[in-house]
């Protein structure tokens, strides 16, 4: 039997969709505004968690037609509901995030063997 999880398309872990939720948080965007919001995302990357997105039902791209082609991105009401899960990370962040950075700074002191198998 395969792992539930594994079948889930559970996409906010990446590195990118959590931030484009938030920059979808107060309504449609078009994809220079998200470039812009996010300056440190690559154009291809950007496009890629944008259709990931879509595909998953997390958000919409409506294309208005017109001269020059104008397209907005949405959350859907399922991408919405990241929403919660976003502020949850965002505040255990806060609680947590010196001790993290305290447990990385002890272990990068640890010296390391090769360990090359």
């Amino acid at each position: 039997m395969e792992c539930p999880t594994s079948a889930i398309p559970f996409r906010i872990g990446d590195k990118w969709t959590a931030m484009v939720v938030l920059c979808l948080e107060d309504g449609p965007r078009r994809f220079t505004e998200l470039r812009a919001a996010l300056p440190r995302v690559t154009a291809k990357v950007l496009t890629e968690t944008l259709r990931a997105m879509e595909r998953d039902g997390f958000a919409r791209r409506t294309d208005h037609g017109g001269n020059p082609p104008h397209v907005e991105y949405a959350l859907t009401p399922l991408g919405r509901s990241l929403l919660a899960l976003v502020d949850a990370v965002r505040e255990w962040t806060a609680r947590h995030l010196d001790e993290v950075l305290a447990h990385r700074a002890a272990d990068s002191a640890v010296p390391r063997r090769d360990t090359a198998l």
